[in-house]
């Protein structure tokens, strides 16, 4: 059997396609190649990087693991870059497990990214397991970042709530030294309280301070004197005072217990209610006069307008007496008044001017006729 001829053309053709194949493998291989050396230098420089932070963190892993509170060395490393200061949350995990607390590095490190600080958080825990403190580490977070900036932290709260601190009521720094209540009887009484309080690290977060403390107590400690029906009563009975006032349960919603309430200072005061008397006298007096003032001005008014009539009438009157003469002349032209009633009028006149002199006591008139 013949083989089938292959032209030179076809051979040709061949030859090319088969050096176009090679030549595309070859460059193929190049950048296969290029990139293995690339990934390979990266590889390489992580690989170093890597182990110079192992080396870096060796000592605290080591201080960790010796302490029986491992942490990984990866995990320090990713720590780290996390910009998460390493040996502070180790040495804060190791000061945990020593007091015998598991605590694990993520949530010391979650509650720092948050911004608390778990050394504060920890040294709480710890004082709080040795007093038989119920706390948990959620809960101490959470008082430590209510508390950030406030000039208070965790630890204070748990060392009031083992160690009971005292309140004065009043405040001294709002300038008052003390609660002036008012008595039945009219007398005030001036008191001074000191109120033992601790917290209550359930109502810590979210719970009243201590100004609503002391104006609570100060609220209390008026109604209670208020409600005495003598100044007497209250100086006799101080603890009156506080057995009224813890009676109403003044730390309701508030962080702290309220364990006792202590009248520390009572005095009496001025006589308030004889001076509202006196005030209100005073007042009483002062609207009388203004009353009467009223009623003067109105009297004047009517004499003014009185007045006022009379010149009236009076003008009346001389606008009458002006119309005589006229009529007496209109008489006399008409025939109607003759010369000698003329006269005898004349003289009545005279004599009624006379007597009305003489009643004035002025004597004889001069004017006759």
């Amino acid at each position: 059997m013949r083989m089938p001829q292959i032209s030179r053309t076809e051979l040709q053709i061949n030859q090319t396609t088969h050096m176009k194949t090679l030549s595309h493998l070859t460059v193929t291989a190049d950048i296969t190649g290029f990139i293995f050396w690339i990934l390979g230098i990266v590889l390489a420089l992580v690989l170093l990087g890597f182990f110079f932070a192992a080396i870096n963190y060796f000592g605290v892993w080591l201080r960790a693991k010796v302490a029986n509170a491992s942490v990984g060395i990866v995990e320090l490393v990713f720590m780290g870059l996390r910009k998460v200061p390493v040996a502070m949350i180790v040495d804060t995990r190791i000061t945990a497990i020593k007091a015998g607390i598991d605590i694990e590095t993520n949530w010391l490190e979650s509650h720092y990214l948050a911004g608390g600080n778990p050394q504060m958080v920890v040294a709480a825990l710890i004082a709080a397991a040795r007093a038989n403190i119920p706390l948990d580490f959620n809960k101490a977070c959470a008082i430590d970042l209510a508390t950030k900036g406030t000039g208070k932290n965790v630890i204070e709260a748990v060392q009031t709530s083992v160690n009971p601190k005292v309140i004065d009521c009043p405040n001294p720094a709002t300038g008052r030294s003390t609660i002036d209540g008012v008595a039945k009887d009219g007398i005030a009484v001036k008191a001074r309280a000191r109120v033992t309080v601790r917290t209550n690290l359930e109502r810590f977060v979210g719970g009243a301070t201590e100004e609503t403390i002391v104006a609570r107590v100060g609220e209390g400690i008026v109604t209670s004197i208020g409600s005495a029906d003598s100044y007497k009563q209250v100086l006799e009975n101080p603890d009156r005072i506080s057995k009224t006032v813890l009676d109403k349960g003044l730390d309701a919603g508030t962080a702290f217990e309220i364990l006792s309430i202590d009248i520390a200072d009572v005095d009496v005061g001025e006589n308030i209610g004889a001076k509202l008397q006196a005030d209100q006298a005073q007042t009483d007096k002062v609207i009388a006069q203004a009353k009467a003032e009223v009623r003067r001005a109105a009297a004047v008014a009517v004499e003014q307008e009185m007045r006022a009539r009379v010149e009236e009438m009076r003008a009346k009157v001389v606008e009458a007496e002006a119309q005589v003469p006229l009529a007496i002349a209109e008489a006399f032209r008409n025939g109607n008044l003759g010369i000698m009633d003329y006269q005898r009028y004349r003289n009545i006149e005279s004599d009624t001017q006379m007597r009305a002199s003489i009643a004035r006591g002025e004597g004889p008139s001069q004017g006759g006729r």
